[in-house]
This record gives C-alpha cells, structure tokens and sequence, in this order.
C-alpha cells in the first residue's frame, strides 16, 4: 500500500506547473484567475491541475461568491509534507520559483490597482504583461 501511495505522490508532482502551483500557494491563497495571470496558463489547465492537487490531498479551498480561493492545507499528511519540504528547501530559490514570485507581487499590485478579481482583470494584466508594462 505505501510503495503505490508513494508512487501516485511523485507522479502528482512529476509535473512542473503543478509544483509552480504548489509553491505559489505555499506563499498565499490564490483563484484560479490569480494563478492564470501569474503562470501564463489557461483557465482549463489551471483548474485541472488545482483538482489533481486536490485530490491528492496538499490543498484547500473555500468560496466567496463566485470565486474559489485555494490554498496549501494546513496541516498536511505526512507524506504531503515531506514532499512539501523537499520542495521548498530544493525548488523555493530557483530562477522559475523567484520569476513566478515576481510575476505573483505584479499581479497582485495590478488587482489592487483595478480593484478587482476577475477574469476580465486577468486579460488585461496578461495584455499588460505581454507588452512588457506593469
């Protein structure tokens, strides 16, 4: 039983947006349009990897109206913990991990800025991005 919960954990994290997710939401509680706008990913991909990561028991999630915030569970299973741990000591200092962190303050200082999060808010900051303005 544990050799097949140990390999389901490392197929889970054998992908590298959901280990972006995971240390984004290591930081702070995001939405989806949160992590779209910080990641570059469509909203499909995104909400796909926030439910694997769900499944998998490394998140929470609560709504407020018609936002889904997620974040890292509190108080992890072991196992999900370890994992957690080796990446943050191994991943956290990464040029991709430091970017993503950049691009999260970013995201975050436009929102405050608009006022609001949504997905319109998203495309304007990813227009924004993409031309290279803040």
């Amino acid at each position: 039983m544990f050799m097949r919960t140990a390999i389901d954990h490392f197929k889970l994290l054998a992908d590298a947006s959901r280990i972006r997710i995971l240390l984004l939401l290591d930081r702070k509680e995001l939405c989806v349009c949160q992590i779209m706008g910080v990641l570059g990913m469509s909203q499909p991909l995104v909400s796909r990897n926030l439910s694997l990561l769900m499944k998998g028991g490394y998140l929470d999630d609560r709504r407020e109206g018609k936002m889904i915030f997620y974040s890292l569970k509190k108080n992890l299973p072991l196992p999900q913990q370890t994992l957690m741990d080796v990446l943050r000591s191994e991943l956290s200092a990464s040029a991709q991990a430091k970017e993503d962190l950049r691009s999260l303050r970013d995201c975050t200082e436009f929102q405050k800025k608009t006022g609001k999060c949504d997905m319109e808010t998203y495309l304007s900051y990813m227009r924004q991005k993409k031309a290279g303005r803040k």
